[in-house]
């Protein structure tokens, strides 16, 4: 059975290069987010509108989740709860979630709400996404098809 991958794709820079990589490894595409996006004409690839209550992306992606699955977000929240479901989990930079960094990564996101909440509006945010950045992550992802299929 072949992988499926579910985008948080609301603010995901990679939705092209997932189209790419799942075409060569005949993965399956789920595009969730609270709006409509325009997605290639494919059997294999499908866009999931969900509501714009809070976390209703997130609550989709996570009920999906599962071993065959590979979840793409920059969510640390979101990319925890998949983990539990035994989905592999990637950031947009290519940066793989797993249950040895996941806990390290909700304690950083945490203590950083706390410093941005007593900077009074002072704060930066993610480094610009970079080419890098794109290239680390179709080798990830590539990788972790790859991975799923010899398992499978």
């Amino acid at each position: 059975m072949p992988a499926t991958i579910l985008i948080d794709a609301d603010a995901c820079p990679v939705k092209d290069e997932i189209y790419r990589v799942a075409e060569r490894h005949s993965a399956h595409v789920r595009v969730v987010s609270n709006d409509i996006f325009r997605v290639p004409v494919s059997e294999r690839i499908k866009r999931v509108v969900v509501s714009d209550g809070f976390d209703a992306a997130d609550d989709w992606i996570a009920d999906n989740a599962s071993p065959s699955t590979v979840v793409i977000t920059a969510d640390i929240l979101l990319a925890e709860r998949c983990l539990k479901e035994g989905a592999q989990v990637l950031a947009h930079n290519g940066k793989p979630f797993d249950a040895a960094s996941i806990g390290g990564a909700v304690a950083t996101r945490a203590i950083m709400a706390d410093l941005r909440a007593g900077m009074d509006g002072i704060g930066g945010g993610p480094p610009p996404f970079s080419k890098t950045d794109r290239s680390r992550f179709l080798q990830a992802l590539d990788k972790v098809l790859t991975a799923m299929a010899r398992k499978g």
